[in-house]
């Protein structure tokens, strides 16, 4: 007896689902930019002493480029052209300033008899006067925040000392004069054309007034500092 014969039924393949890209490794480069950001959020106030330590301490133990995009989701643009940089991706300048203000006061230190200091991670504002009368003033600018391209800083000394300290990588000018006294600035000339550029007015009567770079010391510096302190 013959057998009926069926046609046999396609055989239907089930489709293959396309596979997830990689992730992307995070380089030193996009963990830095990231610290950058939040630096200058924890600066602004956006972000309190703790937030930005656990942040900092999320940036350093991140491993892909995915990890470190939600720590800075939160924040305002940074990038020149009005857009943050997300990671991976350079920004198109190095410096990023925050919109100068004009009629903001000028930081006065004053030292009579006495010594002042200004030093470690501090916003340096448009202009500084400062005035040593028999007294000393150390103003270090080798870890500050520039809010702004142009810092101007006005120095009297009468018989005292006003000794300022700047990163390698700015550019330094100045303009004085000392009676019985000294004043002196090392020209700087920053390769990067958008840095920051300190002015140092000053006069001096047996007294001092100097500016120089600290040898080894650039505004990037403080990502590695950041990583020294937070122990990543």
């Amino acid at each position: 007896m013959d057998l009926e014969k069926h046609p046999q039924k396609p055989v239907t393949q089930k489709p293959v689902a396309p596979a997830e890209p990689p992730a992307i490794r995070a380089s030193d480069a996009d963990r830095d930019r990231i610290a950058d950001i939040l630096r200058e959020a924890l600066a602004e106030g956006r972000l309190d002493a703790e937030e930005h330590a656990e942040r900092i301490d999320s940036v350093y133990r991140a491993k892909t480029v995915a990890e470190l995009e939600p720590l800075v989701r939160d924040l305002p643009v940074t990038g020149a052209d009005g857009r943050r940089a997300a990671p991976g991706e350079s920004s198109s300048g190095s410096y990023k300033y925050g919109p100068e203000d004009p009629s903001a006061p000028a930081e006065n230190l004053v030292a009579i008899f006495s010594s002042s200091t200004r030093k470690g991670r501090w916003r340096i504002g448009r202009k500084t006067n400062a005035f040593a009368l028999f007294g000393n003033i150390e103003i270090d600018l080798t870890e500050a925040l520039f809010g702004q391209r142009t810092t101007v800083i006005n120095a009297t000394s009468i018989f005292g000392n006003v000794e300022i300290t700047v990163p390698e990588n700015i550019s330094l000018r100045g303009n004085g004069t000392g009676i019985f006294g000294n004043f002196e600035v090392l020209t700087l000339e920053a390769e990067e054309q958008d840095a920051p550029t300190v002015i140092v007015n000053g006069y001096s009567v047996f007294g001092n007034v100097e500016a120089k770079p600290k040898r080894g010391k650039f505004i990037a510096d403080l990502r590695n500092q950041l990583r020294k302190h937070f122990g990543h």
